[in-house]
């Protein structure tokens, strides 16, 4: 199977509202059962070092409707954890949904903006992650967007993803049609697999980035995971 470079309906204009937040509660969905945030927390749950008065600040790039955010504060509460992040995200009905989804936690701050331009100085962050987004973009926009995001962190930067494989693209594709009707959901699920990497390929496109040395994980059921150490490169902050 190869890589598709068919645009995704949620990086087109002109989508209802009403279609993209059904979309987004579908995600969400999705995230929970197929496990989105997993990877995310066992690494965070890796290096975070709870005995210690821990605290991190962490920039979610394209954050969607902020589910994962929210997902790592309450595992940070669980954990006495103090844990500040700013979800970014560009679309305003997105960004809406997230406010509102994300309104009684104070930990997170949604801000509307540009992944490509980060708005945010050099060593803003402790992490920066990027969950379920890079495939969204042509290789070579890949190279350059993990370089810019490594300039703003200070410990590390997180990378979870889809891998490419049409065991996975038939299954996503007879589950959506069976519990959904959104148009956005069964198109662009099914297109996400067809958009995103092998895990070779993963590797190679991190390599390429040039930013540090880094672990990869494969995690069921078909997703990559990847942490990027970036501590020492902006020298004591």
């Amino acid at each position: 199977m190869k890589r598709s470079r068919e645009k995704e309906m949620m990086d087109l204009p002109g989508n209802s509202a009403g279609l993209l937040e059904e979309d987004l509660t579908n995600l969400r969905l999705l995230n929970r059962t197929l496990g989105g945030y997993r990877g995310v927390l066992w690494n965070l749950d890796r290096l975070i070092n709870e005995k210690e008065n821990a605290r991190f600040t962490l920039l979610d790039v394209g954050t969607g409707s902020g589910d994962i955010p929210r997902a790592i504060v309450r595992w940070a509460r669980a954990r006495g954890i103090s844990v500040n992040i700013v979800a970014l995200e560009p679309d305003p009905v997105t960004a809406g949904v997230a406010r509102s989804l994300t309104k009684d936690l104070p930990e997170i701050s949604i801000v509307r903006g540009d992944a490509r331009h980060l708005p945010f100085a050099s060593a803003s962050f402790d992490f920066v992650l990027a969950s379920q987004f890079l495939h969204h973009f042509s290789e070579r926009e890949i190279v350059v967007l993990l370089r810019a995001w490594s300039c703003v962190a200070r410990r590390g930067l997180l990378v979870s993803d889809l891998i490419r494989h049409p065991l996975a693209y038939f299954a996503i594709r007879l589950m959506t049609l069976l519990f959904t009707g959104n148009e956005m959901t069964r198109r662009d699920a099914p297109l996400s697999i067809r958009r995103a990497f092998t895990l070779g390929e993963w590797r190679d496109l991190f390599k390429q980035a040039e930013i540090g040395e880094f672990s990869l994980l494969s995690l069921f059921p078909f997703r990559v995971f990847a942490f990027f150490s970036l501590e020492g490169r902006h020298g004591a902050v």
